[in-house]
């Protein structure tokens, strides 16, 4: 369980955008290779995010709710497209329904390729307690965002992407060898085509629905109680 304490260590929306541009920051390890300054990218994003007047109200009625939705958490690396295209809506949303954000990065120093945090993580507590399971195995999947009630008991959890973007299906199709290429240049080509994706317009529609999610799981939250 995520305590009060441990929650109120978390960074702003804009104490983690300031973050991601510091020398501190810049000097772990990302993926793939080394960091860049997403920082502007971050900012941009947020002032662009629009919540609609559907979802506005929606999350006028679920934070008037008994033990609605108050506290947010979110775990995130700016390296990562998923996080580049949640979190800055996650923070739009959070401003204008009064939620209280906080996010916690997911690595320290070192990148976390294994199935569990690395020792060096000053929040490996946090990701080891939200690791992705499938098929028997787990992930550092990110980002982690999760939605607390006032008083910090759990309600919804999500990770990753919404349930709609079919994100590995997509990349293995994109990286499938062609006739005559070689592994090395499929995996080239595979990569530039992810790249044009998550550029493309695409992208906005799974944020859209990564908030149409969020607002979704905790009405159903609300209406029949706990979520499987």
């Amino acid at each position: 369980m995520v305590s009060a304490a441990r929650f109120a260590q978390g960074m702003t929306f804009p104490d983690y955008v300031a973050y991601v541009g510091t020398p501190e920051n810049l000097a772990r390890q990302g993926s793939p290779g080394p960091r860049r300054d997403w920082s502007d990218y971050l900012r941009t994003s947020y002032e662009a995010a629009a919540i609609s007047p559907a979802h506005q109200a929606a999350w006028k009625w679920l934070v008037a709710q008994p033990d609605g939705p108050a506290k947010v958490l979110a775990i995130s690396e700016e390296w990562s497209s998923d996080c580049r295209r949640d979190i800055p809506l996650l923070a739009r949303l959070a401003d204008t329904v009064g939620l209280e954000l906080r996010i916690f990065t997911r690595d320290g120093p070192t990148f976390g390729r294994g199935p569990k945090p690395e020792p060096d993580s000053p929040n490996a507590d946090l990701m080891a307690e939200f690791l992705n399971e499938r098929n028997g195995q787990t992930f550092q999947s990110i980002p982690v965002i999760v939605f607390y009630t006032e008083d910090m008991r759990l309600l919804y959890r999500y990770t990753e992407f919404p349930a709609v973007y079919h994100k590995d299906r997509l990349r293995a199709s994109l990286g499938a060898p062609a006739p005559g290429e070689t592994p090395e240049q499929a995996k080239a080509r595979g990569d530039k085509a992810f790249v044009e994706m998550i550029g493309s317009p695409f992208f906005d529609v799974w944020r859209a629905a990564a908030l149409a999610e969020w607002t979704s799981m905790l009405y159903e939250r609300m209406r029949v109680g706990s979520l499987a």
